[in-house]
């Protein structure tokens, strides 16, 4: 029945019928819908469920597509070496011999050789066991007991017989879906069909940055352009299946583009003063290597990080501001834009020192066995914070702080500004 009355309605939309004739057959329609339908100043609808969270899925729909037609295989493209290589789940079946023992220099980590045989767990050769030698080392040690799950390389022989050329790590699979299961119980036990959102949000940037970021720039498009479309999608999805096409959704949503926009801003500008781009960060060789036949483009890779990683911290000042002046509105709807204003920068000052917080320890976090190195070898500061891997961090970190300090009054300025009673003719 719902279907049936919404084409009707874009029948009558797409005849021109007038704005009074429109809004009289949706209130005709009322009941059926399930779902009062009424049109602000502007003639748009709003407050129907349908809408609200119909326009969420078109995006999602429309972009999936957009993923599936750039991961397609190019004509005449050429598999990469590393994805020829066979990696295979195993378990130690018998440990043949064990010549290990513990280190004190490596504080008590096994060094040594062991002999073991492992069954394949996996692919066309599950079931098969195979004999390897495993070399314990400070900085490759897999060590290996009765039972031991890992990830095995394999190769052949000049028979076609399969054999394992190293042991690349120990299998942790479970621990990930484990952990992963018990993130997303959790969200749904406590945070309801809000956490459903949330994880539906989630899933969709990481989809994005996975399957729309990066083909993107491995076809050259550039990074920062690339950036801000994934930046801009993914909030309005994310923010969307929390709370539908709402006000308060756009709202936030502008002011988290605007404000992950500035960090981008804020970095490349810093790019320019200083150079430091794509070609300073450590994988640039390979990443070099690579572009020379694909046509990607490196010197905003600098900028489309400090993008990505500033997202999550910004949308939650973003929403919480929204939120918080939305909610101060219904309680005193007589309350003005300034005082609104007033309200969301007091707030905003909280939320805005714990997130900046945040982004500077995470960025510290990352690099903090190359912090230790330097505390270590005693470099003196002048070199520390003139080195390439330093300043990247100090200006991804602080680039992103301030994207977040300016979220603050952008998104109470809209917030104010919507929702104030000067809006009705009269302020505070």
């Amino acid at each position: 029945m719902a279907l049936t009355v919404y084409k009707k309605f874009y029948i009558l939309m797409e005849q021109g019928i007038s704005f009074q004739k429109i809004e009289t057959f949706i209130q005709i329609h009322t009941n059926q819908l399930g779902d009062k339908m009424k049109f602000n100043k502007q003639g748009i609808v709003s407050h129907s469920s349908a809408l609200k969270w119909g326009s969420v899925l078109f995006v999602m729909v429309a972009f999936f597509v957009l993923m599936w037609f750039l991961n397609l295989p190019k004509q005449g493209e050429v598999a990469t070496a590393a994805s020829k290589v066979n990696f295979e789940k195993a378990h130690v079946i018998e440990l043949i011999s064990d010549t290990a023992s513990e280190d004190v220099w490596t504080e008590g980590l096994r060094l040594g050789v062991q002999e073991v045989m492992l069954q394949i767990d996996s692919g066309k050769h599950k079931g098969e066991s195979l004999y390897t030698v495993n070399y314990l080392s400070a900085y490759g040690n897999v060590d290996l007991r009765l039972g031991s799950k890992v990830i095995v390389r394999l190769d052949y022989d000049e028979s076609g017989a399969p054999y394992i050329t190293s042991i690349s790590s120990h299998d942790r699979s479970g621990l990930l879906i484990g952990l992963t299961a018990l993130f997303v119980l959790s969200l749904v036990i406590f945070g309801g069909k809000k956490g459903v959102a949330a994880i539906i949000g989630l899933l969709f940037t990481v989809l994005c940055i996975w399957y729309l970021l990066i083909p993107l720039i491995e076809r050259g498009v550039p990074s920062i352009p690339s950036a801000i479309l994934v930046v801009a999608v993914t909030t309005f999805v994310s923010l969307g299946a929390l709370n539908g096409l709402t006000k308060k959704t756009m709202i936030a949503v502008i002011g988290c583009v605007g404000g992950v926009t500035i960090a981008g801003v804020i970095a490349y500008l810093s790019g320019m003063v200083t150079p430091i781009n794509g070609f300073n960060m450590p994988e640039a060789e390979e990443l070099v290597l690579r572009a020379s036949n694909s046509g990607m483009k490196l010197s905003g890779l600098l900028v489309s990080g400090v993008l990505i990683a500033s997202l999550g911290a910004v949308m939650d000042v973003a929403l919480t501001i929204t939120s918080a002046i939305v909610e101060l509105s219904e309680l005193n709807p007589k309350l003005g834009a300034n005082a609104l204003f007033r309200s969301g920068i007091n707030i905003g000052r909280d939320a805005m020192g714990t997130m900046a917080n945040t982004l500077i320890l995470a960025f510290a976090g990352a690099s903090l066995n190359m912090l230790v190195l330097f505390r270590v070898f005693d470099y003196p500061y002048r070199q520390i914070f003139n080195s390439d891997l330093m300043t990247i961090e100090i200006v991804q970190g602080l680039a992103g702080s301030i994207g977040i300090v300016l979220t603050v009054p952008l998104v109470a300025a809209l917030s104010a500004t919507t929702y104030g009673y000067k809006k009705r003719g009269k302020s505070n």
